[in-house]
């Protein structure tokens, strides 16, 4: 007999003796058993924590991927009118016209 099915054999024995309250090197807890165990409900409810923080964290960094591009298009635009206004000031003969705010009425009279 091939030793995989003879241990597939033996452990189905063993079930049907645990199931049937007949078992030779077990009290038998694992059929009796109703509800879970205070341990276990704890444990699962630990487990969905902490699939849902994952489940967060996964969303979050897909955005935060999805940003990037815009980022490094917004930074390389930045990066041109920087270098842009850099030239401008150190050409001499450029004009710089400075741009005076409104005067207030208050200080009109």
């Amino acid at each position: 007999m091939n030793p995989t099915l003879d241990e597939r054999n033996r452990i189905r024995a063993a079930m049907d003796r645990i199931l049937s309250g007949t078992a030779e090197h077990s009290n038998g807890a694992l059929g009796e058993r109703g509800a879970p165990s205070e341990v276990e409900t704890r444990l699962r409810a630990t487990i969905a924590a902490r699939k849902k923080t994952i489940a967060n964290k996964n969303a979050e960094l897909a955005q935060l991927r999805a940003d990037v591009p815009a980022l490094v298009r917004t930074v390389n635009q930045l990066t041109l009118e920087n270098q842009e206004l850099r030239e401008t000031l150190a050409n001499p003969s450029a004009e710089v016209i400075p741009i005076r705010g409104r005067r207030s009425r208050h200080t009109e009279d």
